[in-house]
């Protein structure tokens, strides 16, 4: 038995990160060995949990993997831990056809209740039949509680709280309107500035979540069985063994520093699994190791374009290394490290990069785009998610192998994975916890 919840909302916008931020800080100054969770394919509220507790969190995406394998995990995750928190994503019901693949789902798989995070700027009593609907929508998604965020004095309080009763819902807390505590733009937080301050942020919400919320309460109502019971095949039936070329062990280098880290966890451990990895630092100047495979994730090089255009002896080594054959992947923003430019801004500088991919990449007038994809490599299927703020600036003389690319619904997307001899590119971030990643060079 241990507490293990889901912080969910009705609809996004509630919250929901900033409890969660002020609930592991929380656990944390209380010595309590908490394991974060993010429901879905975001790289950056994980790395938000890592600064508030000191534990690497890890993604749980019911399409980019199947239920047993996400069952499999939570446990192994969650074992070693004294709590469990898993933040949500988007409303508690929104799927992505209807409540497939919800925050709803999820808690619903793994057999944990949810702490509803509702923001009550504009609302008073009048939230009882939303709390009266979002309890009993669905009898086996379990809702522990109500915390309230954006309440204005303690006369909205007390209307808040009639609401609960009257709802047959428990109140967990109410958190007071505090204009000085504003996470930053998503992708901004990853810059070393912010992150400095981050910490101090993080400390002034805990603060109020000790004062406000009755943490102990909280804890208790959502104390369940530990592990979460296993849809079959049983963890010993899950997984791909990962398959690759020779019988010494495999030297893998992983790209990762401020603006490369857009990594899943299970990627990580399938990797360190079969190989000895070793990182280098695109930013701050580190050379290629010796390696086998290279790997490059997504993360937000335009935020270090200027960084990485003064590494010109990292660049002509990943030159060197995939024209000599050497494998290489590289996923999301992670891609415009090979291109031949990088333009931040309208009338901007193009900064070089490493020229490897014969097209110039670009934020000007670019819109993020983000969605699921599938490829299929022969008899594999991998799943993955695109994010990316940049967009290709294609030319003429762009002649390059490409693999199409698949959305949700089946139908072929704009965006393409390229292929270079050994190297393998593009936007789309692979999720290879189920998969074997070296059979994409077959």
């Amino acid at each position: 038995m241990k507490p293990q919840f889901l912080i969910g909302s009705p609809t996004s916008g509630c919250g929901k990160t900033t409890f969660m931020l002020g609930m592991l800080r929380v656990l944390q100054r209380k010595g309590v060995k908490v394991q974060p969770f993010k429901c879905g394919p975001d790289f950056i509220a994980p790395q938000y949990h890592a600064i508030a507790c000191d534990c690497e969190s890890v993604n749980l995406d019911a399409w980019l993997a199947s239920r047993t394998h996400i069952q499999s995990v939570y446990n192994h995750y969650a074992e070693q831990a004294d709590v469990c928190i898993i933040e949500g994503n988007r409303g508690l019901y929104d799927g992505y056809n209807r409540m497939e693949n919800s925050s709803a789902a999820l808690s619903r798989m793994l057999n944990v209740p949810v702490v509803l995070i509702v923001n009550a700027r504009a609302v008073g009593y009048a939230i009882a039949p939303v709390l009266f609907g979002m309890k009993r929508f669905n009898p086996s998604v379990r809702i522990a509680g109500v915390v309230f965020t954006q309440v204005a004095s303690q006369s909205h309080e007390v209307s808040l709280r009639e609401a609960c009763v009257d709802a047959g819902m428990e109140c967990l807390g109410c958190l007071p309107v505090a204009e000085d505590i504003r996470l930053p733009q998503r992708h901004q937080g990853l810059t070393l500035s912010v992150r400095r301050s981050f910490s101090e942020l993080i400390d002034r919400i805990a603060d109020l979540v000790e004062v406000h919320i009755d943490v102990d309460k909280l804890l208790n109502l959502c104390t369940r069985i530990f592990p979460c019971p296993y849809t079959l095949p049983y963890t010993s039936e899950v997984g791909i063994e990962m398959i690759h070329r020779s019988d010494k062990q495999l030297r893998i280098a992983i790209a990762r520093d401020p603006a490369f880290s857009f990594l899943y966890r299970e990627n990580l451990d399938k990797l360190a699994s079969i190989g000895k990895i070793s990182y280098f630092s695109p930013v701050y100047g580190s050379d290629l190791p010796e390696a086998d495979y290279v790997y490059i994730p997504g993360g937000c090089p335009e935020l270090f374009a200027r960084q990485l255009h003064r590494r010109k002896r990292l660049m002509g080594q990943l030159r060197e290394y995939v024209e000599a054959g050497g494998y290489l992947l590289a996923e999301g923003e992670g891609m415009t490290l090979l291109s031949r430019s990088l333009t931040v801004r309208q009338g901007g500088t193009a900064y070089d990069m490493a020229g490897i991919l014969p097209f110039d990449c670009t934020l000007v007038d670019a819109n993020p785009s983000n969605g699921y994809r599938f490829i299929q490599c022969g008899n594999d299927t991998f799943k993955g998610y695109e994010n990316h703020y940049s967009v290709l600036a294609t030319s003429s003389d762009m002649q390059i192998p490409s693999i199409a690319l698949y959305g949700l619904r089946g139908t072929e997307t704009a965006t393409q994975i390229f292929r270079y001899k050994n190297l393998i590119a593009g936007y789309t971030h692979l999720y290879w916890g189920e998969n074997d990643i070296f059979s994409l060079w077959n």
